[in-house]
């Protein structure tokens, strides 16, 4: 798990995570002028198909604690619409060698109904022990030397069983650093014996344009390279369990992606693109911060790093899931990515990658770690045992966003003269009303921000739902609808929303600093055809 190198880091592949047997330097990538061109252009493409729009943020004064209101304007154009939102957009990400513990939850602990209440997903089980760690092994495949861990028919039986208790599907990476096809082509029949509908996809090395850099393979290391093991490996599963779909080439971030997604999409021919996205690096410096995070200029990188994921998805006809993301790589950073900032973060960075046109999006977790990036941990060794799991903040982000799944994204604008930190994401439900998320990312203090939501129509009646905590720097607290997750890992959500005014068109929003709002706007009385905004 890496950086996404479009955003911040340098060489293609330059990380894996902790642990791995060495690390490689990454200086901070700043686009030439050429390149700051064609990111451009690349960025307002997603803006058109829907990402919305994003004000530079207001300067903060630390003086000053209860700021007048900050106007800020957002139309919604629904004469823009894109495709609706896949019902398993959602999804978690685990690494392999958690997928024995993991599996065991489906008959005790709270993971089952924690999963229940986000509705159906993807569980992917892949990261760096896919290839440094776990090796798989039956009757006729023993342990091999290198592996401190292995996964058995066992296992994935047992994994079965809590894919079919939570209603979620597996996609599952095979190991490739260690060449060894009649394993892998074995592992991949035992998965297909094993989880039947519910095995998603297989997935062959994680992050494999990294190899060189890690001392898997010899530098030059080039997809060419990777392409003739990948098919050894294709054919030879194909001849064990053929049918099952395979998804690639999984790779650290959209700049390699671009390269060997469409390379792969040529001559391969995956049933699915898969790519990895981390906003922050590893590296101390520049270091990773909570403002860092939430900044303009990192969201201005996310743009262009999904602009590269879309184009080549689009150009290939074949979805892309960012099937490995967090705020911070290398396992997380305490106190940003265990934080309320990293639920807003992943609110605006799922709505927008939902907007731009992705399959789907997985946010990588280990349950064992509370301190790092893990939607959902266990606090202690007893609890981690018992599947006593809690969640994080962010886990609040999916449970905000699944509301979205099924929705048909609009393209939006954002303006406001006092420059309100603001980004807006609308999507039409398949009723016919309209969802609009609303990220407040400006630091408590700076304002909050009121927000004109121009939707058109007359005497609709709208709804709002905050995600809010005590700060963004909040490791608890945390409340949608001002409501937690219960301890056995349930939301009901409120008893009712807040209601909105609406006027002229416009629905009136207060969305305070360092927060998120979810809006509901019910179907236009009288719509116009083609149209449910003031402006197209």
């Amino acid at each position: 798990m890496r950086p996404d190198n479009a955003a911040i880091s340098a060489a293609p592949g330059a990380h894996a995570h902790r642990g791995r047997a060495s690390r490689t330097r990454r200086s901070r990538l700043l686009p030439s002028a050429t390149a700051a061109g064609i990111a451009a252009t690349l960025a307002a493409a997603l803006l058109a198909l829907g990402a919305g729009g994003r004000i530079a943020p207001r300067p903060a004064s630390a003086a000053q604690t209860q700021a007048p209101a900050l106007p800020v304007a957002v139309w919604v154009h629904a004469r823009d619409r894109g495709a609706p939102v896949a019902q398993r957009f959602l999804g978690l990400s685990f690494e392999v060698s958690s997928l024995p513990q993991i599996a065991e939850y489906a008959q005790r602990g709270d993971l089952v109904t924690l999963l229940r209440s986000l509705g159906p997903g993807i569980l992917r089980f892949g990261g760096a022990s896919a290839d440094s760690r776990v090796a798989w092994t039956d009757q006729m495949t023993p342990r091999p030397a290198w592996a401190s861990s292995v996964l058995d028919p066992a296992d994935l039986r047992r994994l079965r069983t809590l894919a079919q208790e939570s209603g979620w599907r597996v996609m599952l990476t095979l190991g490739l650093a260690h060449y060894e096809p009649r394993a892998a082509a074995r592992e991949a029949a035992a998965a297909k014996a094993a989880l039947g509908p519910w095995l998603a996809a297989i997935e062959v090395g994680n992050e494999p344009d990294a190899y060189g850099l890690h001392h898997f393979r010899t530098l030059p290391w080039t997809y060419q390279q990777y392409a003739t093991e990948l098919n050894t490996y294709r054919s030879a599963i194909a001849s064990a369990a053929p049918g099952i779909p395979l998804a690639g080439p999984d790779v650290s971030g959209s700049r390699i992606f671009e390269h060997w997604a469409t390379s792969e999409a040529a001559g391969e021919h995956p049933a699915l693109l898969t790519g990895h996205h981390y906003p922050l690096g590893c590296e101390e410096s520049p270091a990773a911060t909570i403002p860092r995070l939430l900044s303009t200029e990192t969201r201005r990188l996310e743009n262009e790093s999904l602009a590269r994921f879309i184009t080549v998805s689009r150009a290939s006809g074949l979805g892309v899931r960012l099937d490995e993301t967090g705020s911070v790589s290398c396992g997380g950073r305490p106190g940003i990515s265990n934080t309320f900032a990293s639920a807003l973060w992943a609110v605006d960075y799922i709505a927008r990658a939902m907007a731009a046109g992705a399959a789907g999006i997985n946010l990588e977790g280990n349950p064992a770690n509370c301190r790092g990036y893990s939607p959902l941990c266990a606090p202690t060794p007893a609890q981690l045992a018992a599947g006593a799991l809690k969640v994080q903040p962010v886990w609040y982000a999916l449970l905000l966003t699944k509301t979205l799944l099924g929705d048909r994204p609009l393209r939006t604008s954002v303006s406001s003269p006092k420059r309100a930190d603001v980004a807006a994401t609308a999507l039409q439900a398949p009723y016919g009303g309209l969802r609009v998320v609303l990220v407040n990312d400006d630091a408590p203090g700076t304002g909050t921000a009121a927000v004109s939501l121009h939707v058109g129509g007359a005497g609709r009646p709208a709804s709002v739902l905050v995600l809010s905590a005590p700060a963004l720097a909040a490791r608890s607290g945390v409340e949608l609808g001002g409501t937690a997750v219960s301890p056995a890992g349930s939301w009901s959500g409120p008893h009712g929303r807040t209601p909105a005014a609406m006027s002229d068109g416009a629905v009136s929003v207060s969305v305070p600093a360092a927060s998120a709002v979810l809006v509901t706007v019910a179907p236009a009385r009288a719509p116009h055809p083609g149209t449910a905004s003031t402006q197209s």
